[in-house]
């Protein structure tokens, strides 16, 4: 890590120059896009989460709601890919918050940034452990293998393939992204083709249907759904040309992720019609859209979506997996934690110290839940949440960064739309969905009063850890304290 001048508190990282491999790949624009997708989980979220937001959320209006989600997270990429082009550190979170907002406030963020992915990560691992385990048992009548030994496999292939370059696991990613993508419009197609229960209503998009039944629930898990698109600007060493790479990622992202979440939620509600499908949500949100499948699609259609489905699980915590130990490299790359972090593999240019740290830790975060035999539903339910919440309070203290930075900059090719307008309008949205996660955590979280204030003092105490971290080393190692957001 070469030095670096004073700089004021909230002056962009710039990046430095070093002497040892640096983070490198030759990652296409679709690359980017089917990595961050499958981060998503596009499978996942149509058999689990689409059917929530009916039966719980907006009732028939669900479409209405991941469209809104869209909108504000469009209105969030305005400034956030704008700035991209600004600040060539692949850093996230921590990287813009701390550009925005200073140095206290960005280690702060990037600690929460952590936790948020770390905790994506072990649930990925106990949710594919249960999936796979019902699949193999239940379905196939084959043996009853512990969820925790699945999930230890799963660890062992991720942690191999995080090891080699982003490229690696990128066209595995694509690949299974595909598949799930394709499983769905089959689906969809087939419910088209059939007409519906009773013929295709537009009532779904209906001011009436919109703001129908719980919107606040609604609008908080469709935002949740659109989780991943951030990390386009964590994996921007690892792309070809990425001032332009990212945003057209991100976008896209934004994009396609609305028009499959809006129209397949439209389409299940056609499958049971506008009169019946709340009531089937709501009665059984895990299987409501297997059985829907069944009826329109077969079981053969079934039978890969459910294989899909493990295969969906397994892409997210191969994504959150390089996601997380890129904010380790980062945080090493500064000085924050450990430089062993930063080390990059001359022939890979993959950070794999960073994944194997990862791999390690997150054997080690499954290991009490192993000992104890806690409830892996429980875990993955509780794990979800806590990456939910802590995604949405980096949104919005983002959000606030954002315009703090255009302004105070005033780069050439910003205007007031992309600096102030939608960046406000993105904030407004966020606060209101940080205000709905915040009244509806133990919902997030499926957890007692106990195990949700618990929670809570995790996401805030995690921030407050890193703020106090960036004062100890202000007062202590101001060189230290001078890299953080920055390489």
């Amino acid at each position: 890590m070469s030095s670096v001048r004073p700089v004021t508190e909230t002056e962009a990282p710039s990046v430095g120059v070093a002497s040892e491999p640096q983070l490198r790949g030759n990652l296409s624009m679709f690359h980017l896009l089917f990595t961050v997708l499958a981060f998503n989980a596009p499978m996942a979220v149509v058999v689990g989460f689409i059917p929530l937001v009916v039966g719980y959320g907006n009732g028939i209006g669900a479409p209405m709601a991941f469209v809104a989600a869209g909108v504000i997270l469009a209105l969030f990429a305005a400034g956030f890919t704008t700035m991209a082009r600004h600040l060539p550190n692949p850093g996230g979170f921590y990287a813009y918050i701390t550009a925005g907002l200073g140095r206290v406030v960005g280690l702060g963020s990037s600690f929460l940034a952590l936790l948020c992915y770390y905790a994506i990560t072990l649930s990925c691992y106990a949710y594919f452990g249960l999936v796979l385990k019902s699949l193999i048992h239940d379905r196939y009548h084959g043996p009853a293998i512990s969820w925790w030994l699945w999930g230890l496999a799963l660890v062992a292939v991720v942690g191999v393939l995080g090891y080699f370059k982003l490229d690696v696991s990128a066209r595995v990613l694509s690949v299974l992204l595909v598949c799930e993508v394709v499983i769905v419009l089959v689906y969809d197609a087939c419910v088209v083709s059939k007409g519906g229960a009773s013929g295709f209503s537009l009532s779904s998009f209906t001011p009436h249907a919109a703001l129908s039944g719980s919107t606040g629930i609604a609008l908080l898990f469709a935002v949740l759904c659109f989780g991943g698109f951030e990390a386009t600007t964590i994996f921007r060493d690892e792309v070809r040309d990425p001032d332009r790479t990212v945003p057209q990622a991100t976008y896209l992202f934004i994009g396609l992720v609305t028009l499959l979440y809006a129209g397949s939620a439209w389409l299940l509600i056609q499958a049971y019609g506008t009169d019946k499908v709340v009531a089937a949500t709501a009665a059984n949100p895990t299987q409501s859209f297997m059985d829907s499948a069944a009826a329109y699609s077969g079981r053969v259609v079934v039978d890969l979506a459910t294989v899909l489905l493990t295969t969906s699980i397994f892409a997210a915590a191969l994504s959150s997996h390089n996601v997380t130990a890129r904010y380790l490299y980062n945080l090493g790359a500064d000085g924050i934690l450990h430089k062993g972090l930063s080390k990059v593999h001359p022939r890979q240019g993959a950070p794999y110290r960073a994944s194997l740290v990862t791999t390690v830790t997150t054997v080690l975060g499954l290991a009490p839940f192993v000992i104890f035999a806690a409830d892996p539903t429980l875990l993955y339910a509780t794990l979800s949440g806590v990456f939910g919440y802590a995604l949405i309070v980096l949104l919005l203290v983002t959000g606030v960064a954002i315009p703090v930075y255009l302004r105070r900059t005033r780069p050439s090719d910003t205007n007031v739309w992309k600096s102030v307008v939608a960046p406000v309008l993105a904030l407004t949205g966020l606060a209101v969905s940080l205000v709905l996660a915040t009244q509806n955590f133990s919902t997030l979280i499926s957890g007692s009063k106990s195990l949700t204030n618990g929670m809570f003092a995790l996401v805030y105490g995690t921030f407050v850890v890193g703020v106090i971290t960036a004062l100890v080393y202000r007062r202590s190692r101001p060189d230290v304290y001078q890299r953080i957001g920055r390489q």
